[in-house]
């Protein structure tokens, strides 16, 4: 249940702190006094929308922090772990909520603070789906509509009813997935048919060509080496020529073998004399060595190196070969190998989509079969469930001074299956006896309304093995408009009734209904330097006399009037009993 709700410059609320309690409590107070706001900061706290206008005139930002009590095992209370949130020991959560003001054209912000982590608002949203019910009258429009009606009804049903219908809305789903799919592969048809076309013919051509994995790198040097065969004898013959001489150099420059070696044996010739110069001949020695291997290789090199104008033109050609490949499928030959392996892939896919779309048309026909099955068993479902709903509901009207009224629960095929299954419900109000029955939106009146609102939530939180879901706090928003009299007081008894296994809240201008109360809360405004405002102290619970005051005052504007007062303590003293 909600504990407490703080509230800091909303609307005309300065500063007000509302203590809450477990059963029936009811907000009362003059037009203009303020209740109104606090409904609002329980919306903000509940995740509702913010509106930068309610911030009090002159205040920077509203702040409105609440507490709520939740069981261990509840799933709100998982959801706000998951989102970073920390519960107290005693399981309860702190949500804080802020609203800025507009400033120099630009919109105010919203921010929302969860057992002491940041959080979206719509957190705060979800968690309130498992914690609250408010209605109001803005409820009663949303009660004149099929969706709601049937919603009503589904959660009435029982939890057998429920799985089923979560069950159909999953085949759903899956049919759906399923029938894209399937339109998708009839739709491109044509088109996978010239996509697996044009794979065949590329992976044909590569296939032909067959290359290997790096085979246009190494043909690349080879037609480098064979297009400069000569120049590249000439250089390696000369450089053999520098190092060992030749026929055609001698005389004319000492090799630089024989050089090398002539300093060595000078240094070796000496260095017994000093180890360093030793040292230094050593390394000489090692530098003619080296010189003598790369003059073989050089030598070699000469020996092997031929012009081979055959093999070069073969090479072109291989080359020219693959540049066909690669300026179509990759710019290189690892890129077309890779190509090739993944259109190969994808021409599988493609050569199978006749065997998809019959598959998964046998896979669409399974699920219509399935979905018809789950339809069947929910509307016998929604069909029983409807008449013991109807008089459920028609009983408590006739305690609400609605004698002779009947709801009937209408359950006929949908034009249309949908997720929620083939059927269509509508409710309809017998307001008297001989009466037609007429829908909801247009047979009823406002109040009316209020009463089958009411009607309808006592018998859902009620019913046993119902599988409606009884939330920890109803919130009621002038649930008694448009009533009076002995409706009145049977509201009041209706909404005490329900408040016996849950918390409830209700906003009113009835003496009657708030006679029923176990906690009753006065908004008052007090005037500080000359603008209404609501403090700390202008919320206040009102017990024994100033309560018969508070009701004397609901009841004739006067709340010294000896007649009203006689009245409220009657009221109080009817309630006693509820």
């Amino acid at each position: 249940m909600i504990e407490e709700i703080r509230i800091d410059d909303l609307g005309v609320i300065g500063r007000a702190h509302v203590r809450l309690g477990p059963g029936l409590t009811v907000l009362t107070g003059e037009t203009g006094a303020g209740k109104t706001m606090v409904l609002t900061a329980l919306s903000l706290l509940l995740g509702g929308r913010a509106d930068p206008a309610t911030v009090r005139t002159g205040a920077r930002a509203a702040a409105v922090e609440g507490r709520v009590v939740l069981p261990v095992s509840s799933p709100a209370l998982e959801r706000a772990r998951e989102a970073g949130a920390e519960a107290d020991d005693d399981g309860s959560l702190v949500v804080l909520r802020t609203v800025t003001a507009s400033t120099d054209g630009a919109a105010g912000r919203s921010r929302a603070h969860l057992g002491g982590r940041s959080v979206p608002q719509g957190v705060l949203a979800e968690i309130a789906e498992e914690l609250v019910t408010v209605h109001g009258q803005a409820d009663q429009v949303r009660l004149r509509s099929p969706a709601r009606q049937r919603a009503a009804l589904d959660a009435f049903a029982g939890p057998e009813h429920a799985a089923v219908l979560a069950r159909h809305r999953t085949a759903w789903a899956e049919r759906a997935r399923v029938q894209a799919e399937l339109d998708d592969l009839v739709a491109r048809a044509q088109e996978r048919a010239r996509e697996a076309e044009l794979l065949r013919l590329g992976l044909a051509e590569v296939e032909r060509v067959a290359p290997q994995p790096g085979e246009d790198a190494e043909l690349a040097a080879e037609a480098e080496r064979l297009g400069n065969a000569e120049d590249l004898r000439a250089a390696a013959a000369g450089a053999h020529a520098a190092l060992v001489g030749d026929d055609d150099t001698a005389g004319e420059t000492a090799a630089a073998t024989l050089l090398v070696e002539d300093a060595r044996r000078r240094l070796e010739q000496v260095g017994a004399h000093d180890p360093a110069l030793a040292g230094l001949a050593t390394r000489v020695a090692e530098a003619g060595y080296l010189l003598a291997d790369v003059a073989a290789d050089l030598a070699a090199y000469v020996q092997d190196l031929q012009a081979d104008p055959a093999r070069l033109d073969a090479v072109q050609r291989r080359r020219a070969e693959l540049a066909g490949l690669t300026r179509s499928y990759g710019e290189d030959v690892a890129a077309v190998l890779r190509w090739a392996e993944e259109s190969s892939t994808r021409l599988l896919d493609l050569e199978g989509g006749e065997e998809r779309i019959a598959a998964l048309g046998e896979r669409r026909d399974a699920l219509d079969a399935d979905l018809r099955d789950l339809q069947a068993t929910l509307t016998a479902a929604r069909t029983r469930a409807a008449g013991r709903l109807a008089d459920a509901v028609s009983e408590e009207l006739a305690g609400l001074a609605m004698a002779g009224a009947r709801l009937v629960v209408d359950v006929r095929p949908a034009d249309e299956p949908a997720a929620h299954g083939a059927d269509a419900v509508e409710m309809l109000l017998v307001p008297h006896a001989g009466a037609p029955a007429r829908p909801l939106g247009k047979g009823a009146s406002g109040g009316e309304l209020s009463r089958v609102m009411l009607a309808l939530e006592v018998a859902l939180a009620t019913a046993e093995g119902s599988g409606a879901s009884t939330p920890g706090t109803f919130v009621f928003d002038e649930v008694d408009a448009g009533v009076g009299g002995r409706a009145a007081t049977e509201v009041g008894r209706r909404l005490a009734r329900l408040a016996t296994g849950t918390q409830v809240l209700v906003v009113t201008h009835l003496a009657q209904v708030a006679a029923f109360a176990d906690q009753h809360l006065v908004v008052t405004k007090s005037v500080a330097d000359g603008v209404d405002v609501v403090t700390e102290s202008d919320v206040r619970t009102v017990e024994d006399e100033d309560r018969v005051r508070e009701l004397a005052r609901m009841l004739s504007g006067q709340d010294d009037s000896e007649t009203a007062r006689a009245h409220a303590a009657e009221l109080l003293a009817q309630s006693v009993g509820r």
